[in-house]
């Protein structure tokens, strides 16, 4: 088993095809994206792949070290990943072929009409794992 990344992106990744923006959708359409997404879990639940997910907020703070009890913090002017990741899923598969499978699954979130998303995803092994395209 091998474990991969899911990375969900508010921007930064090519336009998906249905492409209005989460704010602008109906309380029924967020609602029937995550219950997709809790569906897809459970799914994965149930074949021994998932580990774990979490959406998250756009709320966040740069801090580094610089000296002993002066961590600065910041709000940018990086791009930081508050605007950039919207959430992410990891999953324990059995080969990189089946990773692309479950990423192109969860692309196909509904958003926006009911329609589906077809959002790009970021697949990214976690370190150690050297996945094998074959193509």
């Amino acid at each position: 088993m091998a474990k991969y990344l899911l990375l969900k992106h508010y921007r930064g990744a090519p336009a998906s095809v249905n492409n209005a923006p989460m704010d602008q959708w109906t309380p029924e359409e967020v609602t029937a994206h995550i219950q997709y997404m809790r569906d897809f879990a459970d799914r994965l639940v149930e074949t021994g792949e998932f580990v774990s997910e979490q959406a998250l907020s756009p709320e966040g703070t740069w801090v580094r070290f610089d000296g002993e009890g002066r961590p600065p913090v910041t709000d940018g002017p990086f791009a930081e990943t508050k605007d950039v990741i919207a959430g992410w899923m990891l999953i324990d598969v059995d080969s990189y072929e089946r990773a692309l499978e479950l990423a192109g699954e969860l692309s196909a979130a509904p958003g926006a009409g009911g329609k589906p998303i077809h959002e790009w995803l970021e697949l990214r092994p976690c370190y150690g794992v050297t996945p094998s395209v074959t193509e």
